[in-house]
């Protein structure tokens, strides 16, 4: 009984002073670092009411918790846009995004409309995006001028001074360059290994075009500043990183597409605070507010406009690599359904056995 009573004269309380406990929740966030830096948290707090509780993870993580709780525990999440329709249609750990409660204008239209297809399950959305990057090329201008697309690193002007990691975007990449379409395959396995096969000899043939395969970032930075390799399939950070002290080298969008990931926003199914979720979207989407989780990640969001409060250098070198039309060709990694790593891992194995 003692507690009834608290529990009416806080609410009470609250309304005396203009507050209500939908309008001052808690939102428990489940994130990856840098996506929620602290000076934005502060910035939210202050502007909303709402307090925020963050907790840092991985997409294997994310999954994890969410999975042992069925759903419960955060208010808000952020796995990767191939990691939402899996779990979803087999464990029910979310619930659908209103998307009357999102601001959508804020969004890049392209970056939207790609995340709520690929979020879909029975017909209803459950994801929209916000963090985003792709691979593509990393190539010194000067001295491979030629490279635009995937298969352009098969050229003669190159021989002997590409590099590529052995590794699926190399598959998808090079496919979108000879004219294939490897993700309107993903639910036909027969079509896709017809598609690999194709991507197989192309590679082979390749081969000799190759200085190395590379495995770890570090190693890629070290072959490009050395001038061994002067074109490479890369994340557009190294590029942009490499691009700070030697001008030359930049990331290239390629023709056919560059190769895309987007970690979004999903909500959990047993959260209880759901309005301080969609304030929180609402908030971090708007353009001031995305520069500075930017600034934080690295990476850039799908806020509409924001690269324009991006540090100078950084703009520069992001709008030189995407212009709108290299945006909206990014092709979107989506759920990578069973069968499918079996038939590339056999690709990837006889690529690297040939002579």
């Amino acid at each position: 009984m003692k507690t009834h009573s608290f529990i009416v004269s806080a609410a009470v309380a609250a309304v005396v002073a203009g507050t209500s406990a939908a309008s001052a929740d808690t939102l428990r966030l489940l994130t990856w670092g840098g996506y929620a830096p602290e000076e934005v948290v502060a910035k939210f707090e202050a502007e909303t009411g709402h307090t925020v509780e963050v907790t840092k993870s991985n997409n294997e993580e994310m999954i994890a918790k969410l999975r042992a709780t069925r759903g419960g525990g955060f208010d808000l999440a952020q796995p990767s846009q191939d990691r939402i329709a899996g779990p979803q249609a087999e464990f029910g750990i979310y619930k659908p995004i209103d998307l009357s409660k999102i601001d959508a204008s804020q969004f890049i239209p392209s970056m939207l409309e790609a995340t709520k297809g690929n979020t879909t399950v029975d017909g209803e959305v459950y994801g929209v995006p916000h963090v985003w990057g792709t691979s593509g090329l990393v190539v010194d201008t000067a001295k491979a001028s030629s490279v635009k697309d995937y298969t352009d690193l098969c050229n003669a002007d190159v021989a002997g001074k590409v590099s590529y990691r052995l590794k699926r975007p190399t598959l998808i990449g090079f496919a979108y360059s000879m004219g294939l379409d490897p993700f309107a395959a993903y639910g036909d396995e027969a079509a896709y290994a017809e598609i690999m096969g194709k991507v197989e000899d192309k590679l082979i043939e390749c081969k000799a075009n190759v200085k190395t395969y590379w495995g770890g970032g570090d190693e890629l930075m070290g072959l490009l500043r050395s001038g061994e390799v002067v074109a490479s399939m890369a994340w557009d950070t190294g590029g942009w990183k490499l691009n700070a002290d030697m001008a030359d080298i930049t990331f290239v969008a390629p023709e056919a597409g560059a190769l895309g990931w987007i970690d979004t926003f999903v909500l959990p199914a047993k959260g209880k605070a759901d309005d301080a979720a969609y304030a929180w979207i609402n908030f971090v989407m708007q353009p001031e507010v995305a520069a500075m989780i930017t600034a934080a990640a690295g990476n850039f969001t799908a806020s509409q406009g924001a690269d324009a409060y991006a540090d100078d250098a950084l703009k520069a070198r992001y709008q030189a690599s995407f212009p709108q039309e290299a945006i909206d060709n990014i092709k979107w990694y989506p759920p990578v359904p069973a069968g499918l790593e079996a038939i590339e891992g056999g690709v990837l194995d006889r690529v690297k056995a040939a002579n």
